[in-house]
């Protein structure tokens, strides 16, 4: 049974939850299978599957292809979709019919990108029953626009307007908020100053819990390497070094063997061979 929005809250103060953003079938059933808490798709595959430069180009369309190849990878993790950029923003009943939509596709959860200004539309969702998980701090889909990529609450009046944004969104009804790029100082204010999960991505250990795209956990993106991302493994030389070997074993003749080839018996092949002489 996939774990509830009741089973996620219940791990704040107690036991620290593991988020991993993910956004196909294969990949969601080996972090699903590692136990992670949470399972993110997040909008963030339009740069690391589609090879855009950041992630405003990604539509509706995008993201609903992405979560349900997710939610059939998933066992027991939870399924939070990202809403793309301008998939919310113009009206409530936009956000609504949107969230909808990537629940139909298999999310158990959405997840917007801002505070205050956002608040109403955060309790519109979830009045129809849609949990959603917040974000604040480093907004990608907005704060380049203005500022580029800059940690977020380095001074007095940025830490209290985030305090203030946490605060919002959790009277508004979310069920946690991710930080990003938040100074730890201000993630643990915030972290102790609201009664919901906190999910940090280079905003410090004190956070309730830690998400991570999981292409950069393996080293597989190399376009973008960022300083909060810890590489466990670096798949991506690996994978060049496999791939340049099968091409060099294709055209020396080392592969395909007689092990990995098939035969049809000697009696039928002997008929066929008299049938066409």
């Amino acid at each position: 049974m996939p774990k509830s929005v009741r089973d996620i809250t219940s791990m704040k103060n107690f036991e620290k939850i593991t988020v991993i953003t993910a956004y196909d079938y294969t990949t969601a059933q080996l972090c699903d299978k590692a136990g992670v808490e949470i399972l993110l798709v997040g909008d963030s595959g339009g740069m690391v599957m589609l090879g855009y430069e950041n992630t405003i180009p990604v539509t509706m369309e995008q993201m609903c292809f992405f979560t349900e190849a997710v939610s059939r990878g998933r066992k027991d993790a939870m399924v939070v979709a990202d809403m793309p950029f301008m998939s919310y923003q113009a009206s409530k009943s936009q956000a609504i019919e949107n969230a909808g939509r990537l629940v139909k596709s298999g999310a158990d959860a959405v997840k917007l990108e801002g505070g205050i200004e956002i608040k109403d539309t955060v309790r519109s969702i979830v009045d129809i029953g849609i949990p959603v998980m917040g974000h604040i701090g480093f907004q990608p889909q907005t704060t380049t626009l203005q500022e580029g990529y800059r940690v977020q609450a380095k001074t007095k009046d940025a830490a209290l307007s985030l305090i203030q944004n946490a605060k919002a969104l959790e009277k508004a009804g979310a069920f946690s908020i991710a930080l990003e790029m938040v100074t730890q100082e201000i993630s643990k204010i915030i972290t102790e100053s609201i009664g919901i999960p906190t999910i940090g991505i280079g905003s410090g250990p004190d956070c309730d819990g830690q998400v991570l795209v999981v292409h950069d956990v393996l080293g597989l993106f190399e376009k973008l390497k960022p300083k909060f991302a810890k590489r466990y493994l670096e798949l991506a030389g690996d994978i060049v070094k496999a791939v340049t070997s099968y091409k060099e074993d294709v055209v020396s003749g080392k592969f395909p063997t007689q092990e990995h080839s098939f035969s049809i018996d000697k009696a039928e092949l002997e008929r066929l061979r008299k049938e066409i002489a």
